[in-house]
Parts: structure tokens; C-alpha cells; sequence
């Protein structure tokens, strides 16, 4: 880990805590960017010092996974996150409470891919005609669409090929 990131934790009083997310498996520099990123975040808002959050390295450990497993985005974890801090449950609770999960089914990712290009139809042409720059808007409509949920990635595919542009 650079000399840099390594102060960072040491500074904020981490390193013992993303030593202890690592060993549960998480990758170092996701377990390191949550704990210093939005757990940090959260602890400022709270005028808290971290490791006073009702947030474990098990917990930071579990969202990495469901992240890297495709199960949730980040914004997505970013709310588990705040469930947990919030007494919640564990992350696995607190997205079966919330209803939390990405949307990857690609049968619902095109229904709204269709009902978006529908209600915005000068745009989607723009796109159609080569103006990708205009795929942001009805990409961010789909992301509303899904409220959050879908893959913007994959979204972005998806509309890309539905438009000719794939």
C-alpha cells in the first residue's frame, strides 16, 4: 500500500479496522476506501470517531463481497451502509428490510430502456443519429426509472445497442 494511503488510515485511526476487514477477505483497497470514503463520512456527519459506529469489519467485509459479486452497486451499498450504522441489521438484513438489489434482468432493464426512448424520443434519435452525449439523460432516466437500482453499465449497453449505437 503506498506510504500516502497508509497515513490516511493511520491518521483516521483505521488501519487496525481495514487490517480486520482484509482478513475477513475484503479486498485492501475497497476495504481502505470504504472505511476512509462514506464510513468516514457518515462519522464526521455524527461527530463520531469511526470505530464508535455500529458498522464491524464483518459488515464493510459482506458489502465488498455483495459488490463484487454484482449484487449491489455502489450507491446501492452506500444505503446498506447507512442501514447498518442505523441499527438495521447486518448488511444482508438490511437489504432483505429495504428491498435493496440490483436490477440485472435484462427483460426489465429494456422495458425501461423502451419506456424511456418512448417518452423521450428526441433524444433517443439524437443518440440513434451518433450524438452519444445525449445517452446521459435518457441513461439517468432509466436510473430513475429502476429508482437507483439498475446497473448503469449496463444500462448504458443496453440502450446503446437498443438505438443502433452498439
Amino acid at each position: 500500500m503506498p506510504a500516502k494511503e497508509m497515513e490516511a488510515m493511520i491518521n483516521a485511526d483505521v488501519l487496525g479496522i481495514v487490517e480486520a476487514t482484509v482478513a475477513l477477505g475484503a479486498d485492501p483497497t475497497k476495504a481502505r476506501s470504504w472505511w476512509l470514503g462514506e464510513i468516514s463520512r457518515l462519522a464526521n456527519e455524527r461527530e463520531t470517531a469511526i470505530a464508535d459506529l455500529a458498522i464491524t469489519p464483518t459488515d464493510v467485509a459482506a458489502i465488498v463481497a455483495l459488490v463484487e459479486k454484482g449484487e449491489l452497486t455502489d450507491k446501492l451499498a452506500r444505503q446498506v451502509v447507512e442501514g447498518v450504522i442505523a441499527g438495521e441489521g447486518t448488511p444482508a438484513e438490511v437489504v432483505a428490510k429495504r428491498g435493496i438489489k440490483v436490477v440485472n434482468d435484462d427483460g426489465a432493464l429494456m422495458a425501461a430502456i423502451e419506456k424511456v426512448c418512448a417518452e423521450q424520443a428526441e433524444t433517443a434519435e439524437k443518440v440513434r443519429s451518433g450524438h452519444l452525449p445525449a445517452a446521459g439523460a435518457l441513461i439517468g432516466a432509466v436510473m430513475k426509472e429502476t429508482k437507483g437500482q439498475a446497473d448503469a453499465a449496463r444500462v448504458r449497453e443496453l440502450l446503446l445497442g437498443h438505438l443502433g449505437q452498439a
